[in-house]
């Protein structure tokens, strides 16, 4: 290969990986953005909770006693799940961030403070 021809194919090979870094940055500036408000973990986990619900249903709906594992796995979703939700509620946690950004708008229809931990929003602006 010659050099001009080097120097074509290196400049070929520069250009994509520009236009591959460009869409890298721009597919995870869209994750971070989605996992601003839900975490990709609890995403997934939620998903999975769900699956084994919808499992569950489908037992049922053929006549068929619900088997024990999968009772003691949604069981164990449970509790997890509410182990995920205090930990995305305690400060510094995806929701309760949002909850925070939220809890700022006078036109919501719910009240967001009372799930903040320390004074609310409400009481801070009395």
């Amino acid at each position: 290969m010659s050099d001009e021809e080097s120097r074509t194919e290196l400049n070929r090979i520069a250009r994509e990986l520009k236009t591959m870094r460009e869409m890298m940055t721009t597919i995870i500036s869209y994750i971070r953005d989605a996992e601003a408000e839900i975490p990709e973990k609890m995403r997934r986990f939620m998903n999975y909770m769900h699956d084994l619900h919808d499992i569950k249903y489908m037992y049922e709906e053929l006549g068929h006693t619900v088997p024990e594992h999968q009772l003691r796995e949604m069981e164990r979703c449970d509790d997890r799940f509410r182990q995920l939700m205090a930990e995305q509620n305690a400060e510094g946690g995806a929701i309760n961030k949002v909850r925070r950004e939220m809890a700022a708008d006078p036109a919501n229809r719910w009240d967001h403070t009372r799930q903040l931990p320390g004074p609310t929003h409400k009481e801070k602006s009395e």
